[in-house]
């Protein structure tokens, strides 16, 4: 069984045949669903300039999702902060925490989440892409919500109205600053399965007590397909590995369906690239599934789990949900 709370990141896929207005209406039932299961938080998560996810404005979707739920916590896994103005993010968080008190995450990332020309675009100078800025600027959000000084800009809401801040990343830079900082950290093993345990020893070697933890607190996220058979949940799985494939070929597309991403002739390099994105996720039976989730926890001893599942049919995502919660 796993001890651990378990948590939501989704991206509200868009189907191929399918509106974006539907697919944020299918994260919308997700959230309450899970809600009623007992998960801990729902995030979204920020991408741009990609047919497949509708979730390119966090804090406007978790508006929406914050207001038809009334118990999960909510947030943004994550913001990529370059791409914003930090006081314009405090003032959206501020708002948030205003209007649903003690249930709003702002989960902080660093990458563009989208392709250069598109990050050029959202950052608008070539300066702005390194992101070399970013320590200062995250600073300067946390800076936003205190009211220590009192010449200091503070943003209007935010003050005093404080999201949990979260530090997302997929390398060790933003395990390192995490722990510098003191605080919670979100590593994208879904992303980056390779540099999951390095980056966790980082964190909690560089991990410094603050005012918001006194000890290191670990969130992993990991691509999980709960089915009632390991096949059926590999096949349920095939049109993310095509999404992710296409997108990294500089050719993204909709969500295909199962039968679509299946039938697909892939060449043996690409079906290996796609054999290589399942490496340390979790599909399969709700067994399956159990022993995979229990030897991550064993090896990044992670405080908390964040599921993440893309596949194309709404019910087929609720139901991996549902079988997932059976499991702790």
């Amino acid at each position: 069984m796993i001890d651990v709370p378990l948590s939501v990141l989704d991206v509200a896929p868009v189907a191929a045949n399918g509106s974006p207005g539907e697919a944020l209406a299918h994260t919308t039932a997700l959230a309450r669903r899970t809600e009623e299961l007992g998960f801990r938080r729902f995030w979204v998560a920020e991408h741009h300039n990609m047919p497949a996810i509708a979730s390119s404005a966090p804090a406007v979707l978790l508006a929406h999702l914050a207001a038809n739920t009334s118990t999960i916590r909510v947030g943004s896994g994550g913001v990529m902060l370059p791409n914003h103005a930090p006081l314009v993010v405090a003032e959206q968080f501020g708002t948030l925490a205003a209007l649903h008190p003690g249930r709003i995450d702002l989960g902080i990332g660093r990458a563009p989440g989208t392709d250069q020309a598109t990050a050029l675009a959202l950052r608008r100078t070539v300066e702005g892409l390194s992101a070399e800025q970013f320590p200062q600027e995250l600073a300067n959000l946390i800076n936003f919500f205190t009211e220590d000084d009192p010449g200091a800009i503070v943003a209007s809401p935010g003050a005093g109205l404080t999201p949990d801040v979260w530090l997302l990343g997929s390398s060790g830079y933003s395990a390192q600053l995490a722990g510098l900082l003191g605080l919670p950290f979100a590593f994208a093993h879904h992303f980056s399965a390779q540099n999951t345990l390095p980056a966790l020893a980082l964190y909690r070697d560089r991990f410094t007590p603050s005012r918001w933890l006194d000890e290191p607190y670990a969130m992993v996220a990991v691509s999980t397909v709960v089915a009632d058979t390991d096949e059926r949940a590999r096949y349920l799985m095939g049109p993310a590995g095509l999404s992710f494939l296409r997108m990294r070929q500089g050719r993204p597309q909709p969500l295909a369906t199962p039968e679509e991403a299946a039938a697909v002739p892939y060449t043996e390099v690409e079906r290996i690239f796609m054999a290589d994105r399942l490496v340390g996720q979790a599909v399969g039976s709700p067994s399956t599934v159990a022993g995979q989730l229990g030897a991550l926890l064993e090896s990044t001893k992670a405080d908390e789990l964040m599921l993440t599942t893309m596949v194309y049919d709404v019910e087929d995502r609720i139901r991996s949900f549902e079988l997932a919660r059976q499991l702790t």
